[in-house]
């Protein structure tokens, strides 16, 4: 045994250690009172007060948003998931389990004061779990937006101590909290970069340094000429050609005659016309986000200039699948999705509002009209079987669920038609709502899913409206629906964790 160890002097016990964390958390609180900073006393304790209730956050949030970019808008979405997460853990658990006493304000100035002070439990300090939460699930997301948001929530977190109302210890388990919340939502909804399509045969494209070959023909209507032109700062050689909708068909033909590659800015509907044309010509497809869904532009990962001009320049292309519906003499494709039923008319109606209201109130009027107004299923015949439908749903590749989030497509080329039927019934809205609900992988009375490679109906009433991919046509008697494995070669930008082996074909 040591000699040096003296055994009649008690080692430190576990309140021993709780009385001197708790006397070195008085210490630096009024060391932080005593300190005087003239440049934060006008603006921590109203940056403090502007917190209460996540107001600052929700604030932020629609900032972040307001940028338009589809990244923004999920950052957004993720940073208020994360904080509502945290207050919800630190008002239920955290504030019930340790009944801490708020720190007397004696040694903070008054003019650093709050005019209310605060009437709960002190540890945590849900002020900054909430900063720490927002600030977190946004980085996580976009890690740019994250270090914009950062420093705010930084200043929160500080103004609390700052102001008087907790102590350092406070503000340090709230923001672990917080972090650990966002991290939580993160395992039940995954980022977009956590989601790594699986790996396809790598499709020979031109690799086109300067864009010198690339044709890209834009939508007028769709306000896509800034993203456009910030096309142009990565690509100096590519050509634009903005037109007005009744004359892409025409620039599309015109485009492919001389281009390398054809390229398209605009909504889906404009993606398919230049997929179809793309197709009759043989050539790879360049798509440019530029409507309000960019459901085809966003699965395959290219959210805007930077990402298309990426996989231009290095020619990162892959092959994906193309749906295919034939009724009669009336026959095309679909990138995204197909659908009988009520969702044709809500096109239809949605149509009829937007530029009175624009896209997105009258999609939410387009839906409250729809489904209001007395109509009855329609009837079609499948598998042997008349069937009363209220919807028919027919994706071009599976739609998955990420965690409880919204459908996505991981894989554009996996060979299957995501069917999703809602059968007749009383009650179209409530039965749409519970096939939503319910999932892809589900049957019930009311829904079904089935994924197959091709698909029959029979006995469709003439003028049954079809909607694909934004666009409405009639269809009557039989409609056939097949997916084409592999049939259009796209550019999209291959991220280092996803492997790609060359094509065999």
């Amino acid at each position: 045994m040591s000699p040096d160890v003296d055994l009649t002097v008690p080692l430190p016990g576990r309140h021993a250690l709780r009385a001197w964390l708790l006397s070195l958390d008085s210490r630096l609180f009024e060391a932080a009172a005593e300190r005087n900073r003239p440049s934060g006393e006008p603006v921590l304790p109203r940056l403090s007060r502007s917190a209460h209730h996540g107001v600052l956050w929700f604030a932020t949030a629609a900032a972040v948003a307001a940028s338009r970019t589809p990244r923004a808008r999920r950052a957004a979405a993720r940073g208020l998931a994360s904080l509502s997460v945290a207050s919800l853990a630190i008002n239920t658990l955290g504030k019930r389990t340790v009944r801490r006493p708020r720190p007397g304000a004696d040694p903070v100035p008054p003019v650093r004061q709050l005019k209310r002070q605060p009437i709960t439990t002190s540890f945590p300090s849900g002020h900054a779990a909430s900063a720490a939460a927002f600030a977190t699930g946004v980085a996580l997301e976009s890690p740019a937006w994250g270090a914009v948001v950062a420093p705010i929530a930084f200043s929160v977190a500080v103004s609390r101590v700052y102001t008087g109302v907790h102590f350092p210890s406070d503000v340090l388990a709230g923001a672990a909290l917080g972090a650990c919340a966002a991290f939580a939502v993160r395992g039940m909804v995954p980022t977009r970069g956590q989601v790594v399509p699986p790996a396809h045969p790598r499709a020979e494209v031109p690799a086109l340094e300067d864009g010198e070959g690339l044709v890209m023909v834009v939508n007028a209507a769709s306000d896509t000429a800034d993203r456009a032109d910030a096309l142009t700062d990565f690509l100096p050689g590519a050509e634009l050609v903005v037109c007005e909708p009744a004359d892409i068909p025409a620039e599309l033909e015109q485009a492919a005659a001389c281009a390398r590659v054809l390229g398209v800015c605009g909504g889906d509907g404009t993606v398919n016309a230049a997929a179809e044309v793309a197709l009759r010509h043989g050539l790879p497809l360049a798509v440019l986000p530029g409507g309000t869904l960019n459901h085809f532009a966003y699965d395959l990962g290219v959210e805007g200039p930077r990402d298309l001009s990426r996989a231009i320049k290095q020619g990162d292309a892959v092959r994906v699948d193309v749906g295919r519906f034939t009724s009669g003499t009336t026959r095309g494709i679909f990138l995204n999705t197909l659908s009988l039923g009520v969702y044709p008319e809500l096109v239809r109606e949605r149509e009829r509002w937007a530029p009175r209201i624009g896209g997105w109130p009258a999609g939410v009027l387009a839906a409250l009209r729809v489904l209001r107004a007395d109509r009855h299923p329609l009837e079609a015949e499948l598998g042997g079987r008349t069937r009363p439908l209220w919807l028919l749903f027919a994706g071009n590749g599976t739609y998955h669920r990420m965690g409880i989030a919204s459908g996505r497509r991981v894989d554009l080329a996996d060979g299957r038609l995501d069917v999703r039927v809602v059968h007749g019934g009383r009650r179209p809205a409530l039965r749409l709502l519970a096939a939503a609900l319910a999932g892809p992988f589900t049957r019930s009375p009311a829904h079904a899913a089935v994924q197959v490679h091709r698909l029959r109906l029979t006995g469709l009433a003439p003028g049954t409206l079809l909607a694909y991919d934004g666009e409405v046509t009639d269809v009557d008697g039989e409609l056939t629906l097949e997916e084409l494995p592999d049939g259009l070669t796209v550019y999209r930008p291959l991220t280092g964790s996803l492997i790609t082996r060359q094509s065999t074909s």
